[in-house]
């Protein structure tokens, strides 16, 4: 089909879009869409933007298939993807369009139209979350001062945290802080350039410039003079932000430490911002680099918890008003009192419930959530606590106990069971149960290393655990 007849339908479908969602996700993600083909009963759309098609394609799918079958027929769907040559042409169009009409513009306008671009033109190498921003993070007891750390840097990059490093248990807000403060400073500094990245995926692309580089011809694993390792380095080297995700998952990977530590220095030397997220403090990264550990704890160090009762009320109600999902009160409270661990846990339910409701085609009420989440019944189920108490019962002692710093023998031994039993019954991660016990991560692994390596030649113990077991489970 013709492209102007392409675009004659698209203007239609588009037509129908604008009436039936909401104003600001039309402006946002669908007006900078274009349709390139209609063929076998598809309408091929592109996206200048990587996150629009995600977004698109999760929240609002139906009402764009609707809107293509109205126009269309109802054989009629769409194919939705991002292209990058499309993006730069987009990105440019942008540029030349807001030039001719800046004369007319005030300072807000273009301030505006200068952060669209530069938040366009950095998708595809930031990949930051459009969702996670300053404006809808629950602020709570427990997460005030890394907010108001990672708001502080956004505010002023190298003035004074740097490194910034946010540690805390997972689900608890740590990428969304990092992720915001990359939104902001390309809103309001659209000069500076932000990259945010995850260890894993640095460690990724690290081993692959390390065994190749672009003459096909070269054999692999030789030294990382090559190309591809240069650009790599200058990829992660020429910000001006570099968020790095999940830094604990470089321990042991010495050789990436040795890589990591010329970015760091690099960015460090020339007044660059940095900010780190991990699981658990620098001190307690099994293996890392000396100079790495020293390094991090000498900027500001700030972590997060499980939120209290009021802030998880106070997230699944935001949640809710993000989704445009009516609900009472009392099913916030219900799932804010039930669901204690993390953000993710609260926002799970939250799903669950919506979704039962939208599926039964009846509104969201409490006795709707209780339906669906079946809280009473899990309660039953074994936890950490039900295990941490059948343990104290066992050797007549109580939680208090295996949570206090006592290290009597009996009260040591029966605190390296109940970690055990947490970690091999519930397959909890080392930092959650050593929350429940007040415990570092390193003082968890080396429980469970002990009493695994005791279940091997102690058949007393191995008595004991199964006694236990057939407790929890009777």
């Amino acid at each position: 089909m013709d492209i102007s007849e392409v675009n004659v339908l698209w203007n239609k479908v588009k037509d129908e879009l604008e009436v039936n969602i909401p104003e600001h996700v039309f402006q946002t993600w669908v007006t900078p869409l274009e349709a390139t083909d209609f063929e076998n009963n598809t309408l091929v759309i592109f996206s200048p933007h990587p996150m629009a098609v995600d977004i698109l394609k999760k929240s609002w799918s139906a009402d764009i298939k609707s809107a293509v079958k109205a126009v269309l027929g109802d054989e009629a769907t769409f194919s939705l993807s991002f292209d990058a040559d499309y993006a730069d042409k987009y990105i440019k169009a942008r540029k030349k369009e807001l030039s001719k009409i800046v004369a007319g513009q005030t300072e807000e306008d273009k301030k505006i139209e200068d952060a669209k671009l530069s938040l366009a033109q950095m998708q595809s190498d930031a990949n930051l979350n459009l969702n996670l921003k300053f404006d809808n993070f629950v602020v709570g007891e427990n997460s005030k001062f890394a907010y108001n750390a990672a708001f502080s840097v956004a505010n002023n990059p190298s003035k004074k945290f740097n490194p910034l490093f946010i540690y805390g248990a997972s689900g608890l807000g740590k990428t969304h802080l990092m992720q915001a403060i990359g939104h902001y400073v390309i809103f309001n500094k659209p000069n500076l350039k932000v990259r945010y990245i995850r260890m894993e995926e640095y460690f990724n692309e690290w081993v692959k410039c390390f065994q190749y580089n672009d003459n096909p011809n070269v054999k692999k694993k030789q030294g990382c003079n090559n190309t591809l390792m240069r650009k790599f380095h200058q990829k992660f080297q020429n910000v001006d932000i570099l968020l790095m995700d999940d830094i604990q998952f470089i321990e042991s990977k010495m050789k990436t430490m040795e890589d990591f530590f010329s970015t760091f220095e690099a960015l460090y030397t020339n007044n660059k911002q940095i900010v780190i997220a991990s699981d658990r403090l620098p001190k307690d990264i099994p293996t890392l680099d000396n100079r790495l550990r020293t390094r991090f704890e000498m900027g500001l160090v700030v972590d997060i918890v499980p939120p209290d009762f009021e802030t998880r009320f106070e997230i699944v109600k935001a949640y809710a008003k993000e989704l445009e999902v009516e609900a009472d009160d009392d099913v916030f409270e219900y799932i804010a009192d039930n669901f204690v661990n993390n953000v993710r846990e609260l926002k799970g339910a939250f799903n669950k419930v919506s979704a039962y409701a939208e599926f039964s085609g009846l509104g969201v009420t409490l006795a709707l959530a209780q339906k669906a989440l079946n809280c009473e019944v899990r309660k039953k189920e074994i936890t950490v606590e039900k295990i941490a108490q059948a343990v104290a019962d066992y050797y007549e002692l109580t939680i208090k106990d295996l949570k206090s710093t006592a290290r009597q023998q009996k009260i040591s031994h029966a605190r390296h069971l109940a970690v055990y039993l947490a970690r091999e019954v519930l397959q909890m991660s080392y930092e959650s149960i050593g929350e429940f016990f007040c415990k570092k991560h390193t003082t968890i692994m080396y429980s469970c290393d002990l009493i695994a390596d005791k279940i091997k030649t102690d058949s007393d113990i191995c008595r004991v655990i199964d006694d236990i077991k057939s407790a929890l489970k009777g």
